[in-house]
């Protein structure tokens, strides 16, 4: 499953553009602890948290994440967006809490 199927069957908001949205999601892992993402969060993985600075896109090059989505709508700084688009990295944003959206991505990752 492509992060651009992803996206639209979960009908999350696409921050940064099309870069990105052609890579393959193998994985999902939700926390809101850097140093828990990068001791075990999977490569090619989205990553659910409401962290939203800039060190979420350090971490997401470091593990090779396809994506970070952000739970409850939450704001997140145009800084952040434009410095995402310019590391490569795919930021999306849904109305859902985490909890629910750890459950429909493991649900569609578990179809696929």
């Amino acid at each position: 499953m492509t992060v651009r199927e992803l996206a639209e069957g979960l009908r999350l908001e696409i921050l940064t553009g099309e870069a990105g949205l052609g890579r393959h999601v193998e994985h999902g892992y939700a926390s809101d602890l850097l140093s828990d993402v990068i001791g075990n969060a999977l490569e090619n993985s989205v990553w659910i948290t409401v962290q939203r600075h800039v060190n979420i896109l350090g971490v997401a090059k470091l593990k090779n994440l396809v994506a970070i989505i952000t739970p409850r709508g939450l704001k997140i700084e145009d800084e952040l967006i434009e410095r995402a688009k310019v590391e490569g990295i795919v930021l999306l944003r849904s109305e859902w809490p985490a909890f629910e959206i750890a459950g429909m991505v493991y649900a569609v990752l578990k179809k696929a």
